[in-house]
């Protein structure tokens, strides 16, 4: 009976969320997923778009399994016609697009469109190793995606090209720092794994193709200059980005720290790292002392420690935080920090302002 409660509880939470900020407008949350395609077809993105609508159904219940909690909206309902700003959210080290889904409400409520693509190779349901070893490849799927939503406003609506952002998770956060201009030595990533041991990170190394003989892709440039803001969420192997680019890094930057680490990534090695070489003016820290890393994935459902400890022991982490408050309470200071971060540095690029 106390699971159902709290199943109960939380459910409720989370439709608050997403209902209340739109008290006051007509809109309410789509959702479609689609495919994008790059020229040679060999790396084809499963996307999924949320955005505002005033269809009023037929409601479902995205983002969901059986892990986590989903949200309501709306399947592939029209958009609305004004110009949207855009959010791409990138996932971490085998996540999915789900993972990011528990921002969506207070972005679709403030106009945002959401995107959240899956990246080939290091996804939950694709973990081909040729793909996987294409780290340079992860900043190119959320530039792959700005393209197709910029050319066809049929899929979410028209997207203001001037107010365009990037949030990333883990992996996700070093996506969203090569974005916003970081270049990468994987030379120097494995002497910084020479001189601080870290085998859950620097054990990736392999697999994702970070060798001192793969300096070509991985080390070019890989900023997209239509991006306007980034948010880094416990960012993770960010200690290859070298000073010299983080130094010259103009987009503005918040990071966002878990300060129980639980995952054995010391938010002083990489988060700290950020903002050690990253300008001053332009970006900044804040270390959330009760989150974990996985803080930052969905609400986890009762019972789900459970499920992803019979499936791999390892993996019921996932569900743990710092045990002083709920995920949900985390969620929502997290959200409105970003809320207030993206607010501050994409209405100056809005038209008129």
């Amino acid at each position: 009976m106390r699971n159902i409660a709290l199943s109960a509880r939380m459910l409720a939470g989370l439709l608050l969320t997403l209902f209340l900020p739109l008290a006051g407008a007509a809109e309410l949350t789509a959702l479609r997923e689609i495919t994008v395609t790059d020229a040679s077809g060999q790396r084809p993105l499963h996307v999924a778009l949320w955005y505002p609508t005033e269809t009023t159904a037929p409601l479902l219940i995205s983002a969901e399994n059986p892990v986590f909690q989903g949200l309501p909206a709306i399947k592939d309902a029209s958009p609305t016609a004004v110009a949207h700003p855009l959010v791409v959210l990138s996932h971490g080290y085998r996540g999915s697009w789900r993972n990011l889904s528990w921002l969506v409400p207070s972005l679709v409520s403030r106009g945002y469109v959401v995107a959240a693509p899956d990246h080939p190779g290091t996804t939950t349901f694709d973990r081909r190793p040729a793909e996987a070893a294409k780290l340079w490849e992860r900043p190119h799927d959320v530039s792959r995606v700005i393209d197709a939503l910029s050319a066809d406003p049929s899929l979410a609506g028209t997207v203001d090209p001037q107010r365009i952002a990037a949030i990333g998770h883990s992996l996700g956060g070093w996506t969203v720092t090569a974005l916003a201009g970081g270049r990468y030595s994987p030379q120097r990533f494995l002497e910084q794994c020479r001189q601080h041991p870290n085998p859950r990170l620097c054990g990736l190394a392999p697999e994702l193709g970070i060798a001192t003989d793969n300096q070509g892709p991985l080390s070019a440039d890989l900023r997209d200059p239509r991006i306007k803001a980034v948010v880094s969420l416990d960012p993770g192997l960010v200690r290859g980005f070298t000073p010299e680019s983080l130094a010259a890094v103009q987009t503005p930057t918040l990071i966002l720290g878990a300060g129980v680490n639980i995952a054995g990534m010391p938010v002083e090695q990489e988060s700290g790292y950020l903002q050690a070489h990253l300008p001053p003016a332009t970006s900044s820290l804040l270390v959330i002392a009760d989150a974990s890393h996985f803080s930052f994935m969905q609400l986890c459902k009762p019972g789900a420690t459970a499920l992803l400890r019979e499936d791999d022991p390892e993996d019921e982490i996932i569900c743990r935080d710092g045990d002083k408050r709920s995920r949900e309470a985390i969620h929502q200071q997290a959200a409105q920090v970003i809320d207030g971060f993206l607010e501050r540095n994409l209405a100056s690029q809005a038209p008129g302002s």
